[in-house]
């Protein structure tokens, strides 16, 4: 059986290093505006971050709390379908400005990996992509492989944390996913589908990701 999902205090803290947080909010900013975004946190009840976005470090202070009630809140303000195009956009972004510069995937850009087969390229990626949030972050992020795709699975997601829905909702991990995948491989897309998400009742945040492109 599924665990008792709860509500946002119900949940032990959790947290993302302020770099990530800020970058969340820069991205969004990107497709919003500053005052889109002002009038999301608002919403949100994240008063505190209107124009005093984290700082540029690591330390873990930035709430999965607060990320889950401004992806909800993004949702209230342009629907479903509207909020899932924006965050999908936000992931992109986030991913070009600042994330692929954490350890783990700085190595992504190396000549040799450009040689490398496509699958191989992929799992790198989703490889370093998942380091990424595991080391930095209390995001427990692992890769699995099974037969013509890769599973990402996210153990604690801070975009459903405390959340329900009753659709897949982490749309900000797959504009991650699909930008770093676009990045290594030189400009391929792939077909992603979330298959099990923790605002649904599951256990896990999981993407199934075909290991041929589509382009």
């Amino acid at each position: 059986m599924p665990e008792e999902r709860g509500t946002a205090t119900d949940l032990e803290p959790r947290f993302y290093p302020n770099l990530i947080g800020r970058l969340y909010l820069i991205s969004l900013e990107d497709v919003m505006g500053r005052n889109g975004v002002n009038a999301l946190l608002n919403l949100a009840g994240a008063r505190h971050l209107v124009n005093t976005y984290p700082p540029s470090n690591l330390k873990r202070e930035f709430p999965f709390a607060d990320l889950t009630t401004i992806s909800k809140s993004t949702e209230t303000m342009y629907g479903p379908r509207g909020a899932r195009g924006m965050e999908l956009r936000a992931g992109r972004y986030a991913f070009n400005l600042g994330l692929k510069e954490f350890g783990p995937l700085l190595g992504m850009a190396d000549l040799a990996l450009k040689l490398m087969p496509m699958t191989m390229k992929m799992k790198i990626a989703l490889n370093a992509t998942a380091q990424t949030f595991d080391r930095f972050s209390d995001q427990p992020t692992r890769v699995e492989e099974r037969k013509g795709q890769f599973l990402y699975i996210i153990e604690k997601c801070p975009v459903c944390w405390g959340r329900h829905s009753d659709k897949p909702c982490c749309h900000l991990a797959q504009g991650i996913l699909e930008e770093a995948l676009t990045w290594v491989t030189g400009g391929h897309s792939f077909h992603m589908e979330e298959i099990e998400c923790r605002a649904m009742g599951g256990n896990t945040c999981t993407f199934a990701i075909d290991k041929d492109a589509i382009d």
